[in-house]
């Protein structure tokens, strides 16, 4: 079995199997022209996602207005009166991939950007999966995505999260066992998987959502955080992985 998974769809199922799990996984479908309907119809606000994509590319967010549909994709927002012309414009952008459908999380905000947390799980050199690094990834102005890569900002968990919560150690210590709950069902599903980035949003109930995992989570992102040790783990684990 290999080590990346690129499907989200697959990753998605694979969590679901654990109750536990699929309690804070976003309601996720394949799109078709009905399933975005009907998920616009219960959540109001869904983002529409390759099946297969990295960095936030191709991501889009979509809603239900007063006046008709609206979706967004980068910068740029599109408003339209009714739903048949929408599904039309954004299948000009899709071009034929595979998409997937996921209930809209309202993520916390940090001066009026939205943010969402990379969880860091590696298997250790005991071959148990731990949580090696938590980093906050901030949304750039006007952007829906947070990804680094995407032009969003890396903060320290802790100055994101402590703005919204008297429990900071608790919020933390349930992200970490989250992260390992997570490895351990990957693991069973995909045994060759080593690594993992959780991207976790936050509502306002500080209730983790997860909103995808990623096989092939980048470990230099870690390196902008104050404590050295986190980076020099996640790489220590790392080369491990490749062994």
């Amino acid at each position: 079995m290999g080590r990346y998974v690129v499907s989200k769809w697959k990753k998605t199922k694979a969590l679901e199997e654990y109750e536990s799990l699929k309690q804070v996984i976003p309601d996720t479908v394949r799109m078709t022209k009905t399933s975005l309907q009907n998920h616009l119809k219960e959540y109001e606000m869904v983002y529409i996602k390759p099946d297969s994509g990295t960095f936030g590319n191709g991501v889009m967010r979509v809603k239900k207005t007063k006046n008709g549909y609206r979706y967004q994709l980068g910068v740029k927002i599109r408003d339209f009166a009714s739903y048949s012309p929408m599904y039309k414009s954004i299948l000009r952008h899709t071009k034929g991939k595979r998409y997937l459908v996921q209930q809209g999380i309202h993520l916390l905000k940090h001066h009026g950007r939205s943010f969402d947390l990379r969880v860091m799980v590696q298997r250790s050199p005991k071959k148990s999966w731990e949580t090696t690094g938590i980093i906050g990834r901030v949304a750039a102005p006007r952007k829906i995505v947070t990804n680094y890569h995407s032009g969003g900002t890396l903060v320290v968990a802790e100055k994101l999260l402590g703005q919204h919560t008297k429990n900071l150690k608790t919020q933390l210590q349930s992200l970490d066992k989250l992260g390992v709950k997570v490895g351990e069902a990957m693991g069973k599903k995909f045994p060759g998987v080593c690594a993992l980035g959780l991207d976790v949003a936050m509502d306002e109930s500080l209730t983790p959502w997860i909103l995808e995992v990623n096989t092939s989570p980048d470990p230099f992102i870690f390196r902008k955080l104050p404590d050295p040790s986190i980076f020099r783990k996640i790489r220590r684990y790392s080369r491990l992985c490749k062994k």
